[in-house]
């Protein structure tokens, strides 16, 4: 059992390579995450199910010799959670990049009325929006004041008043 400790600790790829690829598959996966899966995402933030994925990635490629090294792999895992931690503290400190970064929520009913046009801009189907009212106990869309998809992919709702 020899252990070929320079090889486990070498760095064959260039630094800056990994941080670049890092950064590029970071990048894409946000943005898909942030337009287009909003409504797929459930009750966790959209940062931190990219983290995990890629995270999870990374580290599978680190351990099972994907990068010729850990060291590499340990690079790109910095470079993941580097960007993660910057557009965590840019979203608190600045409200533009806050704008950005989360997105708003969106009004599904109104005053009784489902708003087809959000609706269909997420992909939501009448019965789709049904068994989410279902499971806060409204039978009929006429009982609520207002229901919005969340930035989190959840639905709250404001029941009208009887």
């Amino acid at each position: 059992m020899n252990v070929s400790w320079h090889e486990i600790f070498a760095v064959h790829m260039a630094p800056l390579e990994l941080v670049v690829r890092g950064t590029l598959i970071y990048w894409f996966l946000f943005l898909v995450f942030r337009f287009i899966m909003r409504r797929d995402v459930g009750s966790m933030a959209v940062s931190d199910i990219l983290l995990l994925v890629i995270i999870a990635d990374a580290a599978q490629n680190a351990m099972a010799a994907e990068y010729r090294s850990v060291t590499e792999g340990l690079i790109l895992i910095s470079t993941i959670l580097g960007w993660n931690f910057l557009l965590d503290w840019a979203g608190w400190r600045f409200a533009r990049m806050r704008r950005f970064l989360q997105a708003q929520r969106l009004l599904l009913v109104s005053d009784g009325r489902m708003i087809e046009k959000n609706m269909r801009r997420q992909l939501i189907t009448p019965e789709d929006l049904m068994t989410k009212l279902h499971e806060q106990g409204v039978d009929d869309p006429g009982q609520v004041r207002r229901a919005w998809l969340e930035p989190d992919g959840d639905i709250s709702v404001i029941k009208a008043k009887r």
